[in-house]
């Protein structure tokens, strides 16, 4: 049965209603998703106009450590490196030949000059002396048996008995004789002296070294080494070199009386001694354009030994009423040296500088910083011109000004 136009329809409206609902339903999604991106974004507008504007953060100071520059008199010094050589170092020899009976000191002791350090077998040189003994007593009989001839000889003479030539012969046999005496004397004295050196005694005061004999060997007075070392330990000197640059000081210096010396270790971090300068060599070494100079310290307390490295600071004059920074306080830069000055706003300038000498870790500077002047001594890596800085005293400074003004004495 064919169906009618009206029914038709009817179908068509029933299939077309899902498809609207469906378009409905996703208008109304989307909507809705607008409204809420709408209210989302005027939320967001809202609450940005209603926060405070943040301010720029201010710089934080740079953690710093400053100085103030001061007048006081800076030492000018120099330093070389040198040894410690003894005034006096003797090696003690045997001067006869003979078994070395007895050693009467130990190795490393103090011993005084003349004390008796050693003897040698004493019997032959004893044996020695008896001979020559007895030879100068036979002389001594024959030459005043001689005496008593030549003198009645001139009796006779005097009496017309006797002959001019017998008494001449008397004389002359006076003579011989005398002579002879003379000679075992000498051989006689020359024995006693080699028996006294059977006895070895030291030259020096001084402090023994090792043992280069033995009790019970043979040495002998051609031997090369002797017995043992005696070194002078007290005063001691210090040698070490300077530029020769530095002669004119050390000449006016010398002039006006002794230039302290002070020794360090040879790394410097220890001090030794001091002690005052004694001898500027009188040339040159024209090969590296060095002097050699000598100083003497009086070592009561032991602090130099003998062949020892040391450092040796000279102070050659004194310059009065330096301006003066902690030399850490001192920068370097391509264009020369410069330092941080502090400004009363707590912001520190570069400030070029002409620089001096140095001394006890002050440095005298000669233009650029007055009296006064606070400088950074520490903590300038993370500086420049401007910098805001925290500053508070650099630790030890009072400690540096006493270093240099004990430099000076």
């Amino acid at each position: 049965m064919t169906p009618t136009n009206t029914e038709k329809t009817t179908e068509a409206e029933s299939r077309r209603r899902p498809l609207s609902r469906l378009r409905n339903s996703v208008a109304a999604i989307a909507l809705l998703a607008a409204a809420g991106a709408g209210i989302y974004f005027m939320l967001e507008a809202h609450e940005t106009r209603s926060a405070p504007v943040a301010k720029a953060a201010a710089p934080a100071a740079i953690p710093v450590e400053t100085a103030q520059a001061q007048v006081q008199d800076i030492p000018i010094e120099r330093s070389g490196l040198g040894f410690v050589a003894p005034l006096t170092a003797v090696d003690v020899k045997v001067r006869v030949d003979g078994q070395l009976q007895k050693v009467h000191f130990a190795e490393g002791q103090d011993v005084k000059a003349g004390d008796v350090i050693a003897h040698i077998d004493p019997r032959p040189y004893e044996a020695a002396v008896d001979q020559a003994q007895a030879a100068y007593a036979k002389d001594l009989a024959q030459l005043n048996g001689a005496k008593l001839d030549d003198a009645r000889a001139k009796k006779l003479i005097a009496t017309g008995s006797g002959t001019t030539q017998s008494s001449e012969t008397a004389a002359a046999q006076v003579a011989i004789l005398e002579a002879a005496a003379q000679g075992e004397k000498a051989a006689l004295d020359t024995a006693k002296l080699n028996l006294s050196f059977a006895t070895v005694t030291a030259p020096i005061t001084g402090r023994t070294g090792l043992k280069q004999a033995e009790e019970g060997a043979i040495v002998r007075a051609g031997d090369t080494t002797g017995i043992v070392t005696i070194t002078q330990m007290k005063p001691i000197a210090v040698q070490f070199t300077l530029t020769q640059d530095e002669l004119p000081d050390l000449i006016a210096g010398q002039a006006k009386g002794a230039l302290a010396v002070a020794v360090n270790s040879r790394d410097g971090g220890k001090h030794l001694a001091d002690g005052t300068l004694s001898v500027v060599d009188s040339q040159v070494d024209t090969t590296t354009g060095m002097v050699k100079v000598k100083a003497v310290f009086p070592n009561d307390d032991l602090a130099l030994w003998p062949g020892e490295l040391v450092t040796a600071r000279i102070v050659l004059r004194t310059d009065k009423g330096a301006t003066v920074v902690p030399s850490s306080a001192i920068q370097n830069s391509q264009t020369g040296p410069y330092v941080y000055v502090m400004k009363p706003d707590n912001t520190v300038v570069a400030t070029p500088v002409k620089t001096g000498p140095s001394a006890a870790n002050m440095t005298a500077v000669l233009d650029g910083v007055s009296s006064g002047d606070a400088v950074v001594a520490s903590g300038q890596s993370r500086l420049t011109d401007g910098t805001l800085v925290s500053a508070k005293p650099l630790a030890g400074q009072t400690q540096h000004l006493a270093n240099a003004e004990e430099a000076i004495q």
